[in-house]
């Protein structure tokens, strides 16, 4: 495998007669299998909740879907199963998968009760999916249907980034209207996963399908983004990276000097991931200039390599002091996700404080953002929740829920 870096400006001219200007800088990052490459083996871990409040259909589904990804997976994969009310067992001990009708039976004969305790099935679940990370694809799929009430959330965000310590992925799906929209997602965020939202319980299955299709295109693991600023251009001082595809996330940044690096975790080889990083660069005499450079360092998990890294792709920009705009369509696009993103939050934000005119505002913003990008789906549900909010009626679990989620991805079709 190898890696794809694809570095565009929003605008690559720069007017020569302005002190500073600011540019959206979009970094296209996945991973290109070669000929000889086979399939990464998959270490997959189901963390699920069998909590009272899974009894009857919802629970059923869920074992229905968990079954057929036992179904969907290849000799040399792994599989752990782990299921939590308010404690939490290994209901199937980390193992390649080489008898999928027992594991299918123990999933079988899951039954619900008892509370909810998020972070001790994520403590289990890490410890066996670390059991047979070497040289896999490790991902956990992390299903609630509730609040942590018998857990501790700051201890969940702890055990995300524990797991992003030791190169393993995170993926939280919340089941029906009740879990904690703010916990999941900074738990998958945390985690280089995705949030995931099954409204109701016949989606159980597709969802599973859906991120396991994702884990099995990761070519890729534990990338981290490097990018080295020429000494006239700097991050902007707020949020200045993010994640605008497949999903949008705030990313954290370390810097030292004029070298910046943020973590991807997994590459897939069918879906970039999408980096936006917000730059201020000083004044240029006129020509043309490198005002940065970007490289990947990343393992490759069939080979059984670590720290490898790509080769530095230059950023370019050319100053001119008759200034004629060269923009980017592609690059707009991403720009417009991460303010539909950040918008929504906002609406969120004001929501909690009790503006609701501000918060029907800000989505009504929001809505037409997505119009702008083309996503025409969370432009109906953002305009529905504005609207909702304008008549005086409250925001169901489920809108805000689906608020969220549209925030952060385009709806799959």
């Amino acid at each position: 495998m190898k890696v794809s870096l694809q570095p565009v400006l929003n605008d690559r001219h720069l007017d020569a007669t302005q002190p500073s200007s600011q540019r959206q800088l979009a970094i296209s990052v996945s991973a290109i299998p070669e000929a000889s490459d086979r399939t990464v083996p998959l270490n997959l871990c189901l963390i699920l909740d069998h909590s009272g409040s899974m009894n009857g259909r919802p629970l059923e589904t869920v074992k229905q879907a968990a079954q057929q990804l036992i179904d969907q997976l290849s000799p040399g994969d792994r599989i752990s199963v782990v299921v939590f009310d308010h404690k939490a067992k290994v209901l199937v001990a980390n193992q390649v998968i080489d008898d999928p009708v027992g594991i299918k039976g123990k999933i079988a004969q899951l039954k619900a009760g008892g509370g909810t305790a998020i972070d001790e099935g994520m403590r289990l679940g890490i410890e066996e999916l670390a059991k047979g990370k070497k040289d896999t694809v490790s991902q956990a799929f992390v299903l609630t249907d509730g609040e942590n009430e018998h857990g501790d959330n700051q201890r969940c965000l702890k055990l995300a980034e524990l797991a992003t310590s030791y190169n393993l992925t995170l993926n939280s799906l919340g089941f029906g209207d009740h879990w904690n929209q703010d916990i999941l997602e900074k738990i998958a965020d945390a985690a280089g996963g995705s949030l995931s939202y099954i409204q109701h319980p016949g989606e159980a299955v597709e969802v599973f399908g859906r991120l396991f299709s994702r884990a099995q295109a990761v070519g890729l693991t534990n990338a981290y983004l490097q990018l080295f600023l020429e000494p006239q251009v700097r991050l902007a001082d707020l949020k200045p990276i993010a994640q605008v595809a497949p999903d949008t996330v705030e990313l954290p940044v370390q810097q030292e000097g004029t070298w910046c690096t943020v973590r991807l975790g997994d590459l897939m080889t069918d879906v970039p991931r999408v980096i936006l990083a917000n730059l201020y660069v000083g004044a240029l005499p006129e020509g043309q200039h490198a005002i940065a450079r970007v490289q990947v360092r990343y393992d490759d998990p069939m080979q059984g390599q670590e720290g490898l890294v790509s080769e530095m792709v230059p950023v370019e920009a050319a100053a001119l002091s008759v200034f004629q705009p060269a923009v980017d369509a592609e690059v707009q696009h991403h720009i417009l996700a991460l303010a539909k993103y950040r918008q929504t939050q906002i609406a969120e934000a004001k929501l909690q404080q009790g503006d609701r005119v501000g918060a029907a505002t800000m989505l009504q913003t929001a809505a037409k953002t997505a119009l702008q990008m083309g996503d025409q789906g969370a432009a109906t549900i953002l305009q529905t929740s504005a609207t909702r909010l304008q008549s005086g009626e409250e925001l169901s679990e489920a809108d805000r829920k689906k608020t969220r989620i549209v925030s952060k991805t385009i709806l799959q079709a």
